[in-house]
C-alpha cells in the first residue's frame, strides 16, 4: 500500500541529489568555524534572506529560543501571538531556559496580530514591569491556516518596532512558502525584521537543520547561545550539503505543493459534512473540521490510516494536512476521496 502521509512538511525525504552531496561533503570542525560546507551554506542563506550572517542548527525549535535568547536577558518581556509556535508548541524553553516572559496577544485568523493591541501591549519604564524587547511573528502561520501575512502588515509592525524601540523576530520556519504564495522575493518579508529564522527540514526536503539570520554582531552571540544549548554539531556540512540543494532547488518547487492542496480542499469542501473555508487556503496547508454523528475524529483518523492516509486531529473534529514533496498531484484526489468514502460509509 502507497502511504500518502499529510501529517506534516517534516515528512520529507531527501532527494537522491542530496543524498550524494552528503555522501561527498568536505567538512570540518564547524565549532572552530572550520567546516566549508557550513560556511558556505550561511553565506548562502544570509545573502539569500538579505541579512549581514547566518547561523546553522539542528531544529527550528533551537533556532528560535536562541534568536529569543540573543534578543532579550532575564526578565525581559517577548510580544507573540495565543497561537504561534514559540507558544504552543516549544515547549516554554523560552521562559524555562531564559527566563523570558511572553505577553500573548490573540491571533487574527490570517496569522496577524491587531497593530492596536501591539501597539498598547508595549510596556512603558515602570518599577513594576518587565521591560518590553522583542515582537515575535510567524510567516506562514501554520496554526493560522497556513496564511501568508502580507508585505505591508510586516512593514507597519516594524514601524511600531522602531518607534518603541523594540526587535522584530520571525518564525519564518515556511518562508519560502510564504514568498510563494505572495509572489514576492523572500527579501521582501526578510527586509521588515532583524532576525528571521526558517528551516530547511520541512518543503525545502532537507533531512535536519534550520538557520537563524540577522547582523553579524547578532549571530556572533547568537552561536554562544547555541553552544550553551549543545548545539555545536562538529562536522555538520554532511547536512549542510543537503542543505544547500534545498535552498537553490527546493525552494522553486514549492507552488506544486500549494496547488495540490487545493486541489484535496475543493475535492472535500463538496463533502456535506467537511467544513473548510478554500479562502484559507493559500499555501500547503489545510485545515477543516468535520460534524458527523456517526464517527468520531480519532476513529475517522484510524479509518484513513487503513487506507493509507495520515492527517493529524489537531483538535476534536478539526484537523490540518500538510502538502510536500512527499505527496504528487496524483496523490491529492485520492487522498480527498478516501475521506469521501470514509465519510459515506
Amino acid at each position: 500500500m502507497d502511504i500518502i502521509d499529510l501529517r506534516s512538511d517534516t515528512f520529507t525525504q531527501p532527494t537522491d541529489e542530496m543524498r550524494e552531496a552528503m555522501k561527498n561533503a568536505t567538512v570540518g570542525d564547524d565549532v572552530f568555524d572550520e567546516d566549508p560546507t557550513i560556511n558556505e551554506l550561511q553565506e548562502t542563506a544570509a545573502k539569500k534572506l538579505g541579512k549581514e550572517s547566518s547561523l546553522f542548527l539542528p531544529s527550528g525549535t533551537m533556532g528560535n529560543l536562541v534568536s529569543v535568547l540573543t534578543h532579550c536577558g532575564r526578565g525581559d518581556e517577548i510580544i507573540l501571538g495565543d497561537r504561534s509556535h514559540i507558544f504552543v508548541n516549544e515547549v516554554g524553553g523560552i521562559s524555562a531556559l531564559g527566563g523570558v516572559h511572553p505577553c500573548i496577544l490573540s491571533n487574527k485568523d490570517d496569522g496577524t496580530i491587531s497593530l492596536e493591541k501591539l501597539e498598547l501591549a508595549v510596556r512603558h519604564t515602570n518599577i513594576h514591569y518587565p521591560p518590553t524587547r522583542l515582537i515575535c511573528l510567524e510567516n506562514t502561520h501554520n496554526f493560522c491556516y497556513g496564511s501568508p501575512i502580507g508585505i505591508d502588515y510586516m512593514a507597519e509592525v516594524a514601524t511600531l518596532g522602531k518607534k518603541n524601540n523594540l526587535k522584530i523576530h520571525l518564525d519564518g520556519a515556511r518562508i519560502f512558502n510564504a514568498a510563494t504564495a505572495l509572489k514576492v522575493d523572500v527579501k521582501k518579508i526578510t527586509q521588515h525584521v532583524d532576525t528571521v529564522m526558517f528551516s530547511l527540514s520541512k518543503g525545502l526536503s532537507a533531512p535536519v537543520g534550520s538557520i537563524i539570520c540577522g547582523s553579524k554582531e547578532f549571530i556572533t552571540k547568537a552561536k554562544k547561545n547555541r553552544k550553551m544549548l549543545g548545539g555545536g554539531m562538529r562536522q555538520c556540512g554532511h547536512l549542510a550539503a543537503s542543505g544547500l540543494i534545498a535552498l537553490e532547488k527546493q525552494s522553486k518547487r514549492l507552488h506544486e505543493d500549494h496547488e495540490n492542496a487545493k486541489i484535496f480542499s475543493k475535492t472535500i469542501s463538496k463533502i456535506p459534512v467537511i467544513k473548510i473555508d478554500l479562502k484559507q487556503v493559500q499555501s500547503n496547508i489545510v485545515f477543516f473540521g468535520m460534524n458527523s454523528n456517526k464517527i468520531s475524529g480519532q476513529e475517522f483518523v484510524a479509518k484513513l490510516g487503513d487506507r493509507g492516509v495520515k492527517i493529524l486531529e489537531t483538535q476534536p473534529g478539526f484537523f490540518r494536512a500538510v502538502f510536500h514533496r512527499g505527496v504528487s498531484k496524483d496523490q491529492a484526489l485520492p487522498a480527498a476521496k478516501a475521506i469521501q468514502e470514509i465519510l459515506d460509509e
